[in-house]
Order: structure tokens, then C-alpha cells, then sequence
């Protein structure tokens, strides 16, 4: 196919992506700039591997991500094409003035995940997709605290509400290396997790009756945290698509909208990863109608079925992604180190509102992880633990299929630690769940991650704290639950 122009990529070995991922994200980015509209005919790989002076099968993997993340399509004896379900970036849509009439806020109900206790004894508990405390390198993590306490005279008085330095270093290096983002370290706070880094973000975007948006599944201590603020919360639908843009694009002709809060690489509870698709026309979304997206990316290094799809973030999206993240899915909950990567003045707000509620992080803690992402502990304990992972993940689908077909449809997710199970016809989720217990089996209602009052006939299966044998206890005794034996 004859092709009229040539697409020019740079490759560098300064970036420290591998070259296959700086080729897709270069190409991710001539799509957003409206260079590549939907149906472009893409070169072939042995042309651009030429052009570019690469091995074909570097290029191949380029094409092969771009594929798997939506943004690509191919065609049989054709070649590979920009797909046509991306908006068309030279088309600049006018903003549309947004109303100030009354919007049908969403009253929070009370989620018993907010108050989560530690189940029982002996009970398997298949909680929201935490990681397994039980793998942490215990050796390891004492030394970087060792290491982290030598300097103790320093390191325990009173340091920068932003975090320490080297922290922010390390985060900004991984970020830049491996999620394509581009940020310096006066754009990243630590956090004691992911939820304080939500909770900073609610108070430096939310003013008293903004709107925020929120799918109608979504993480309910996120949406406490705008609610806490003064936020009105309302509520857009989702797919297997992720999130339906449709719907939040007339919620933003009737509202001015402040800010939306999304998961996209693994949507809370549902584990849908959102389309390329999706993901360029919210961006377009926000700058047409002038509101902010805070993308809580809160398990992003794992993901089974091929490399961790690039975040918002890593886009130019002009200032309007405020990114979150997480160490603590990493090595453990108790381990309370997150962050929030933002413009150089949202970082300084941030500053401020850690001032007024926790002063500073914990420096021990935030040294000894910025030793062990430094030394490269922390990959290697992704490696190990990612193996892990992976083989609970099958077996789950496994028993899964065997035991609970009657009774349950499920989509297998590409990555995360949980699963979502559909509840077929005639079966009530509360009264599974209460069976369960009684089978010492504790499961998380649908209902609980809803802002409707109705009832939602789904489970989300946490599967990385469990062993193999928990699991196949665990669904044997969901079994017994559905079938009230």
C-alpha cells in the first residue's frame, strides 16, 4: 500500500524504556497529536525497522503492544492500521458552556469496606485484591531500615512534607523509565498510600457543591474522600469497554463538572482495563470542559497478559491528570508509602494540606524503600511475587470453571489480584454471602462498591493473599454456599 508521508521516531538510550516501548509510545503520542488520524495506514515493520535501524522483531513488538492496548488494529495481507474507533484529533470541538441547574446528587450509602475488619480465624477470606504480607523479603526490608536508621540523627527530625528527596528521586526514575511518564521530583508527594494521595487530591481540587464523577462500580473510600470535601458525587456507567464516555460527556453539558476520579488500568471492582479508545476521548473530555482526572493506578506491575498498558499520565495532557500510586501493593499493606505526581503547584497545595494533618512521612521508611528500589530489590521482588501471582490467578480461573460454572460468568482479567464473578439468574448475592460465612468463607457483595441502593448480583474474588490450598478450600466452600449445603 502506497503510504505519502514518513513516520519519523527517535530512539534513545538515554530514556531507559526498552526500544520497543519508546517506538509505541511515540506512536501513542502522534495518534494523540492528531498526526495519525483513525485509519492511517501504519508502515510495515521492515520499513520502519530500516528507517529506524532496529531489529524487524523490535518493531513487531511495538506493533504487537500498540494492538493489545487498542490503539492499532490489523488486517490480514493489509498491514496495520491506526484504529478507526480513536476520535479524530483534527476535528476541534467547541466548548460547550455548562449549566448551574440542580444535579440528582448521589447520597453515599455506609460500605462496610470502609470499615474493614480482619476476618475471623480459620475463615478464608477473599478481601479486595490485597497482596500476600507472607512473600515480603523480611530480611531485606530489616536491612534498608538498618541502613535507614544508621543516619538516624538526621533522618528523624522534622523533613520536607513532600517526602524525603531520595524517595521522590527513586518514584521519579521508575516513572520515567517504566510508565512513560515524564516528571521531575517537585511534582510527586509521598503519601502514607494511595488513599491519603486520593484524599490530597479531593482537598487541592474540591471546593464545597463541586461535582465529581464517578463510575457507578467504583472504590468507595474515593468517593468518601470528595464526599468529605463537600463534594456532590454523581455517577457515570461502564462496560467492558471501561468507562462510557457517552453518558459522561452529557453529564458534563449539564453540569460543571470539577473533577472525575478513574481507575483505567484495572477499574475498580470490575478489573476492566479502559480501551485506547476511552482513554483519548476522556482526556479530550476534560480539556473541552475543563475539569481534572485523577487516575488511581493502584496495582499497575501486575498484569498477566502483556506489558502494563501506559497510564493518562504519560500523556500531554496539559496539567489535567493527577496521577496516584502505590508501594503498598507491592510489598504490603502495613507499609504505608504512596504518592501523587501533579503540577509543580498542586504538589506545593499538597504540601500544605500534609502540614495540616500528618506534618511529614515516616523518613525511616520512605530511605530504606528508596534503598530497595535503588539497589533493585523491590524488581526482583515484583519478578518473584508476579510468578506467583500469575499461577494463583490460573488456578482460580481453574476451579473457578470446575466448581462454580452453574452458579457464576466471569471474563478472565488481564491483570490485577481479583476477579469478578456475574451471579446467574436466581441466585441473591447477600444470601450467598451470608452462606458463605457460615462455611467460613467471606466474600465482598457487588453492592458494596455501588452507589445505587439497589442490589448488583456480582462478587470481586481477592486472590493474591491466598495460598493454593486456601483457594481450593475457599471455592469449595463458596460452592457450598450457592448450593445452601
Amino acid at each position: 500500500m502506497l503510504r505519502s508521508w514518513s513516520l519519523k521516531l527517535t530512539i534513545t538510550d538515554t530514556s531507559g524504556l526498552p526500544v520497543y516501548l519508546q517506538i509505541a509510545q511515540q506512536i501513542m503520542e502522534e495518534i494523540q497529536r492528531g498526526r495519525l488520524a483513525p485509519s492511517t495506514a501504519m508502515p510495515g515493520t521492515r520499513e520502519l525497522a530500516e528507517k529506524l535501524q532496529v531489529n524487524r522483531k523490535t518493531v513487531i513488538l511495538a506493533y504487537d503492544e500498540l494492538i493489545a492496548q487498542g490503539w492499532l488494529v490489523s488486517e490480514q495481507r493489509r498491514g496495520s492500521f491506526v484504529s478507526a474507533n480513536l476520535p479524530n484529533f483534527n476535528a476541534q470541538p467547541q466548548t460547550a458552556k455548562t449549566s448551574k441547574q440542580p444535579a440528582n446528587v448521589v447520597e453515599g450509602p455506609t460500605h462496610p469496606l470502609l470499615n474493614y475488619q480482619s476476618p475471623e480465624a480459620g475463615v478464608i477470606d477473599f478481601n479486595d485484591g490485597i497482596p500476600d504480607s507472607r512473600l515480603i523479603p523480611f530480611n531485606i526490608l530489616s536491612r534498608a531500615f538498618r541502613h535507614a536508621l544508621i543516619g538516624s540523627s538526621k533522618n528523624l527530625g522534622y523533613g520536607d512534607p513532600r517526602g524525603t528527596l531520595a524517595l521522590r528521586q527513586s518514584i521519579a526514575t521508575m516513572l520515567n523509565m517504566e510508565r512513560g511518564l515524564s516528571v521531575a521530583i517537585d511534582q510527586i508527594c509521598i503519601a502514607r498510600g494511595s488513599q491519603m494521595g486520593i484524599f490530597l487530591a479531593a482537598r487541592v481540587l474540591t471546593r464545597p457543591n463541586d461535582y465529581v464523577v464517578v463510575e457507578q462500580l467504583s472504590y468507595p473510600a474515593a468517593k468518601e474522600a470528595f464526599r468529605s470535601c463537600g463534594a456532590n458525587i454523581l455517577t457515570v456507567g461502564q462496560d467492558k469497554h471501561g468507562i462510557d464516555v457517552v453518558a459522561l460527556e452529557k453529564l458534563c453539558k449539564q453540569h460543571p463538572i470539577r473533577a472525575i476520579y478513574v481507575t483505567p488500568h484495572h477499574q475498580f471492582p470490575t478489573t476492566v482495563i479502559m480501551t485506547a479508545e476511552r482513554r483519548l476521548k476522556l482526556l479530550m473530555l476534560a480539556e473541552q470542559y475543563d475539569f481534572t482526572i485523577v487516575e488511581d493506578d493502584y496495582d499497575h506491575e501486575f498484569h498477566f497478559s502483556h506489558h502494563p498498558v501506559f497510564p493518562l499520565a504519560s500523556t500531554n495532557h496539559g496539567g489535567r491528570v493527577i496521577y496516584v500510586g502505590s508501594l503498598s501493593k507491592v510489598l504490603a499493606p502495613g507499609l504505608r508509602v504512596g504518592y501523587l505526581v501533579a503540577t509543580p503547584g498542586l504538589i506545593d497545595r499538597c504540601a500544605k494540606e500534609v502540614m495540616l494533618i500528618d506534618r511529614q512521612g515516616n523518613s525511616i521508611t520512605e530511605l530504606a524503600v528508596a534503598e530497595l528500589m535503588n539497589s533493585g530489590e523491590i524488581k526482583r521482588h515484583i519478578r518473584r511475587t508476579f510468578k506467583i501471582y500469575n499461577e494463583r490467578r490460573t488456578l482460580l480461573i481453574a476451579l473457578i470453571k470446575k466448581e462454580l460454572k452453574e452458579y457464576v460468568t466471569f471474563d478472565a482479567p488481564d491483570g490485577g489480584l481479583a476477579i469478578w464473578l456475574r451471579l446467574k439468574e436466581g441466585f441473591d448475592v447477600e444470601k450467598v454471602a451470608e452462606q458463605a460465612l457460615k462455611h467460613k468463607v467471606r466474600i465482598l457483595p457487588g453492592t458494596l462498591f455501588s452507589e445505587s441502593q439497589q442490589s448488583v448480583h456480582t462478587i470481586r474474588l481477592g486472590f493474591g493473599s491466598l495460598t493454593t490450598v486456601e483457594l481450593e478450600k475457599g471455592v469449595l466452600g463458596l460452592k457450598a454456599a450457592f448450593t445452601g449445603s
